[in-house]
């Protein structure tokens, strides 16, 4: 997409999906990931890398464990903010919004779609809090893989979450750091753009 197209677009949702597919053929690792920014209910903000699993009429899908820090600050503080970042197409795309959890069938559906190894890696992680040594993660892996030797379940820690944007921002590098950003945010009955200095 040139920068006229990226002028002429309404469409924050359709142009994602045209960045992404283009991440998706020149990224050479994960171009679905993301930083999440979550904050506390009093506003200290965290962030670390997630995968963006899904892109729908809702909004952007992640998955995580809900006893984690990021699955506790949602709880607390259901709003957060994402970066998208490909370095070797020169954008970015920023998004903020509320989140909200997905039904847990999409989780357990998603689940099972993951190989068994993740699956028993998130079965036994008590992600985000203290671990004495890597062998006794390992020894929880192995006892998960023992209790379940067929399917899985899905603890029910482990869940689905959307971010509905509100604000979604486009950056293209610019020469001698005259770049484009065109914001848009929703309104009643669509989105308003703008055009931001960089």
């Amino acid at each position: 997409m040139d920068l006229m197209e990226l002028e002429a677009t309404q469409d924050p949702i359709g142009l994602f999906r045209v960045w992404m597919k283009e991440a998706e053929a020149k990224e050479p690792n994960d171009p679905n990931a993301v930083a999440l920014a979550t904050a506390t209910a009093d506003g200290a903000p965290s962030v670390r890398m997630v995968l963006m699993k899904q892109l729908d009429e809702r909004g952007f899908a992640f998955y995580t464990n809900s006893e984690s820090r990021k699955g506790v600050e949602l709880g607390q503080n259901p709003r957060a903010a994402m970066c998208f970042h490909w370095k070797s197409l020169q954008r970015q795309v920023r998004v903020e919004g509320r989140v909200t959890e997905l039904p847990a069938a999409e989780a357990d559906e998603y689940f099972q779609s993951r190989s068994r190894m993740s699956q028993l890696g998130a079965a036994a992680s008590e992600q985000s809090r203290h671990l004495e040594g890597r062998r006794l993660l390992e020894e929880r892996v192995l006892a998960c893989e023992a209790q379940y030797p067929e399917e899985i379940p899905r603890p029910e820690y482990w869940k689905g979450y959307v971010l509905r944007p509100e604000r979604v921002e486009f950056w293209v590098n610019g020469p001698d750091r005259l770049h484009d950003r065109f914001l848009f945010s929703r309104i009643e009955d669509g989105w308003l753009k703008e055009r931001l200095y960089p």
